[in-house]
């Protein structure tokens, strides 16, 4: 590969890309930083509103020959590749240890009512989810388990946080997600889609067992997932149709959200996929 010009760390670029670790300068440009291989991979792949999302990499000379395919499919998009020092890219990353790959990304979320118009079948609903390591990862929960959607409501983190893009694992690139609805509107735009709105609490009067031999979660299912500290507030819990507990069957206290998230929409998820359930014909 030769010996590539560093951009200079006190370039236009890089300041532009550094400032993008402040919440106020994302939403100003709508831009966010995606770091590392997995996420540039999933990021150069992805379209949101007919734009290619990544719009620009740097890459020290090492990396850059370390993952030479994943640069490759960058340049043949047409995505500039900035080559920069280790201490440049140490400075615009988020991580003790960089891994050499820092992509810069177009806000990529969507409409609440194109997730509407889609008819969704399972939905993961953040709802004053305040960790980013905890929203990325219901994000890739969801994404495992194949939902349609995740929407984070207007009291939850935000999701181009540094800490929720790694979390998420490339995921935030492969469902649709909304961010900054109400979770009023939020159910109320699920219920008329003919969505049933089932909280996650561990104080739940429902029982997920009890829930799933009754063959309640066979249909279209949004999760609602509270905060990691007091859960969901009384008047959120009064907007959903079922409050459900997922069973402690050992001596642990209770479960952390992205677990109990994992366990509620992958119960789900075999519930739609058993005979007679509603993804059976679609995605069976």
């Amino acid at each position: 590969m030769g010996t590539p010009e560093l951009i200079s760390p006190r370039s236009a670029r890089v300041a532009a890309a550094r400032r993008l670790a402040r919440r106020n300068f994302r939403g100003k440009e709508r831009r966010f930083i995606a770091e590392g291989p997995q996420a540039v991979r999933e990021a150069v792949e992805h379209r949101s509103g007919g734009e290619r999302t990544l719009v620009e990499l740097f890459a020290t000379p090492e990396a850059a020959e370390r993952h030479a395919e994943i640069v490759d499919a960058v340049r043949a998009a047409g995505v500039p590749v900035r080559f920069a020092a280790d201490a440049t890219i140490a400075e615009l990353s988020q991580t003790v240890t960089p891994q050499g790959l820092i992509g810069v990304c177009r806000f990529l979320d969507s409409p609440f009512e194109e997730i509407l118009a889609a008819r969704p079948k399972l939905v993961a609903v953040l709802a004053n989810v305040r960790d980013p390591g905890n929203a990325g990862t219901v994000l890739r929960c969801a994404d495992a388990a194949g939902a349609d959607a995740v929407v984070l409501t207007d009291a939850s983190v935000d999701l181009y946080n540094p800490k929720s893009v790694r979390a998420s694992v490339g995921s935030l690139f492969h469902l649709p997600v909304a961010v900054g609805v109400p979770v009023e509107q939020v159910v109320g735009g699920l219920r008329e889609a003919g969505v049933r709105i089932v909280a996650a609490d561990g104080a739940g009067a429902d029982d997920l067992d009890a829930e799933l031999d009754a063959g309640t979660m066979s249909g279209p299912t949004a999760w609602v997932f509270g905060n990691e500290a007091w859960g969901l507030p009384a008047e959120t819990r009064a907007l959903a149709d079922a409050v459900v507990r997922v069973p402690i069957h050992g001596k642990a206290e209770s479960l952390n959200l992205a677990t109990a998230a994992a366990v509620c929409l992958y119960a789900s998820a075999r519930a739609q996929r058993t005979t007679g359930g509603c993804r059976s014909a679609s995605r069976g």
